[in-house]
């Protein structure tokens, strides 16, 4: 069975082309790496962040990881979309997150995230930096194979 994953980007700057979103790259490599079936990130603006993550969960990827729109200025509803979609909360992928994250940058604390589990997805909202999704793909590297194999029912006893 091939493993699909999406990554939406929330930036509205970046989805008006004032720039160009650099963290989307980093998540849709590293997925790529670890066998992932993904296609290059959709960037769309932090209004449309509600819709866009319903579309993406509706096709049922492996992985959905999201950057961006996780701090706490108005704009930043992407942990609020995501968190009522999540069947299972994963705490412990964002205290690995947090702490990682923690080593370098301070203020790694003021960004919020969740990760989860929403019907056979592993969903996870990343902070819309570089370093941010250079952190998220370094917790999520040596378990995401493993947290895949469990979605699909394949137990090790």
């Amino acid at each position: 069975m091939t493993r699909t994953g999406l990554v939406l980007v929330a930036s509205t700057r970046a989805a008006r082309g004032q720039y160009a979103d650099r963290s989307g790259p980093i998540l849709v490599d590293f997925l790529r790496s670890v066998g992932v079936d993904t296609p290059d990130a959709r960037v769309v603006a932090d209004a449309d962040i509600d819709e866009a993550f319903r579309r993406a969960l509706a096709e049922d990827p492996s992985v959905l990881l999201t950057s961006g729109g996780t701090g706490v200025t108005p704009d930043d509803r992407t942990v609020d979309v995501v968190a009522p979609h999540l069947d299972r909360e994963l705490p412990g992928i964002v205290h690995a997150f947090y702490n990682r994250g923690l080593a370098a940058v301070p203020t790694a604390v003021l960004s919020r995230a969740v990760a989860g589990v929403a019907g056979s997805t592993f969903v996870m909202t990343l902070p819309g930096s570089t370093g941010g999704a250079r952190d998220g793909a370094a917790v999520l590297e040596p378990i995401l194979t493993h947290l895949l194999d469990q979605l699909e029912g394949h137990h090790e006893h």
